[in-house]
């Protein structure tokens, strides 16, 4: 293995965040979990694990500066805190269930990207945002306009942010991780037809067990975070399917 990183995840507590951690975790790398729950991991000498809302940018930035003076600079920041909800139609939806989704989806990435952002500037040398986004910022769902809506605003925050940020050392991706299986596909499943048009499709997925694995994802993100020389690779990407 390479030297270890210092990786930061956001929504470290339950799904592709919670087994993202653990899996560079075994590889031996330092990390800094957030979640508005606990934390997959707790606190040790490697791991610094805290409990907050990443829509409150003054928390999340004194968090940064905690991982920075307990693990050292960030190599690897991974934005992955994110909601479905409201899944249903836009008919349906009120302004504040729009709004709740659009401040956790995007505005809790913002205040991640410009922490990170800040600490890439403030240091020598280059270091890598990984954004979550979905295949769904590519095309629209029935009943996710929400979660379309602002994961293809990710897409576009997380083009700026490297146009701006290339000649200060910042590497930015987006990246559509594939189909996880975690408890929003559980929500997914679980739904009507009438409420998600496109619910069999996703129960089809689960019969075929055809998903990328959380441990799969972090290996491609982690080949992103130690690319050598100048940035090349489109920001925006969708991974391929895991090989079988």
């Amino acid at each position: 293995m390479s030297k270890p990183l210092t990786i930061v995840i956001t929504g470290a507590s339950r799904g592709l965040g919670a087994g993202m951690a653990q899996y560079f975790y075994k590889q031996g790398h330092r990390l800094g979990l957030c979640a508005r729950s606990a934390p997959i991991l707790k606190t040790n000498d490697n791991i610094l694990a805290r409990t907050l809302d990443v829509r409150n940018a003054d928390a999340l930035q004194a968090f940064t500066d905690e991982v920075v003076e307990a693990l050292g600079p960030i190599d690897l920041w991974i934005g992955n805190a994110g909601v479905l909800e409201p899944m249903r139609q836009l008919r349906t939806v009120s302004l504040e269930e729009f709004e709740r989704s659009m401040q956790i989806n995007v505005s809790g990435i913002f205040n991640g990207t410009k922490s990170f952002i800040h600490h890439v500037r403030s240091r020598e040398g280059t270091g890598t945002l990984v954004n979550i986004s979905s295949g769904a910022a590519l095309k629209g769902y029935a009943s996710w306009g929400a979660y379309c809506a602002s994961k293809a605003a990710v897409d576009r925050l997380t083009e700026c942010a490297q146009l701006e940020e290339t000649e200060a050392g910042l590497r930015a991706y987006s990246i559509a991780p594939g189909v996880i299986d975690t408890d929003m596909q559980v929500a997914i499943r679980a739904s009507s037809p009438e409420q998600f048009p496109m619910v069999q499709k996703f129960i089809d997925l689960k019969k075929q067990e055809a998903f990328n694995s959380p441990s799969y994802v972090a290996q491609q993100i982690l080949e992103l975070a130690l690319q050598k020389g100048p940035h090349s690779s489109p920001v925006v990407q969708r991974l391929p399917p895991e090989p079988r």
